[in-house]
């Protein structure tokens, strides 16, 4: 049996595969495959809407705000995000808390001033910054929810002034959230929502064309919201395989049920990384991801034979990122506790060996 605690693309629930696989024979009796259906047939404008009202309602997401598909991931959300909010002579505010976050950084400096509130990486981001300010003249205010290399949450966001931003790709619908708190989110599906191809936007309404720079069609959210997120052809089979899995979420309680479940998936796993001599986290105790659970060795010559170990126990992706080494479990929404507890005894079962 295998065990995917990759980073991603994610796992997902089995009866989505199954659903979806059947989708790519025949889509919904129209002898068509969904792969080769047209994104302007009303079988798929049906797949958009239905995929469209579960977001909004598994999110709570009020009146005033536009949910978009959209391409190029994250990663061209940190381009897209300074070129639609972050008017000439304007400054930006980031929260520095990881890679993804200095990469955003990087591609908003290409757009404008920036500037950072705070920055955890003199301690190799192994915290989330507290008792920074926001400028009240900031166009806006740019945070990463959870840093999946680094294995850091942001568990209470703070209190912005200007309109706040926040790259929600690897916790998106992994917990609750306040969506009026924000003035845009962005995560790639890739984690909790659906495969790799397709990104979620959720933007207030009176961003849109706020910048007042003139934007190629394609990086202009206005332009996207006014056709409905079909200007060009969208990720069809990424969004209809979203949808499946946000049917599986809803019946499962939605999100405030599955964020019961990531938090006693990782208390467990946290847990046997406290307790297990061999083994210890690597960030501060109460920042620590729910959905990253990063770790290393006590002793650095132990780390190849527990990596040799949990793979020949089943277990995917555990290595940690190639920047930074060590140990890391993606425990996301599809991923059962009985995954956890597998590796949870690999462990023990490593420590028993060499203990």
């Amino acid at each position: 049996m295998k065990y995917n605690f990759g980073a991603g693309p994610c796992i997902l629930p089995q009866e989505v595969f199954k659903q979806a696989s059947q989708a790519v024979l025949d889509f919904n009796g129209t002898g068509l495959s969904i792969l080769e259906i047209s994104h302007r047939a009303p079988e798929f404008e049906a797949v958009m809407d239905e995929t469209l009202q579960l977001v909004k309602e598994l999110l709570n997401v009020p009146a005033g705000y536009s949910v978009l598909f959209l391409q190029g991931g994250a990663s061209l959300q940190f381009s897209m995000v300074p070129a639609n909010l972050l008017g000439e002579g304007q400054t930006a505010a980031y929260l520095d808390t990881g890679a993804w976050a200095s990469k955003a950084m990087k591609e908003a400096k290409l757009y404008g001033n920036v500037t950072a509130v705070a920055s955890s990486k003199e301690s190799n981001y192994s915290y989330i910054p507290r008792d920074y300010e926001i400028p009240s003249d900031a166009a806006y205010f740019h945070c990463t929810s959870n840093n999946t290399i680094f294995g850091t949450e942001l568990f209470e966001f703070p209190e912005s002034p200007v309109p706040m931003v926040s790259d929600m790709s690897s916790d998106m619908f992994s917990r609750t959230i306040n969506v009026e708190d924000f003035g845009l989110i962005y995560a790639g599906a890739q984690k909790n929502m659906g495969p790799a191809g397709v990104v979620l936007v959720i933007i207030k309404d009176e961003l849109l064309g706020k910048s007042g720079r003139k934007l190629p069609s394609m990086l202009d959210y206005k332009i996207h919201a006014d056709n409905k997120s079909l200007y060009n052809t969208p990720p069809v089979f990424s969004i209809y395989t979203s949808m499946l899995n946000l049917k599986w979420l809803k019946a499962k309680g939605g999100v405030a049920q599955i964020e019961k479940e990531n938090i006693a998936k990782a208390a467990a796993l946290y847990e046997e990384i406290d307790r297990n001599p061999i083994f210890k986290g690597t960030c501060n105790v109460e920042d620590r991801s729910r959905m990253n659970v990063c770790f290393v060795t006590e002793n650095p010559e132990h780390e190849k034979p527990f990596l040799k170990l949990a793979e020949e126990r089943g277990m995917i992706g555990i290595k940690g990122h190639r920047s930074v080494g060590g140990f890391r479990a993606s425990i996301y929404n599809a991923l059962p506790i009985t995954s956890v507890h597998a590796l949870v005894d690999v462990m023990r079962e490593f420590a028993h060996k060499n203990g």
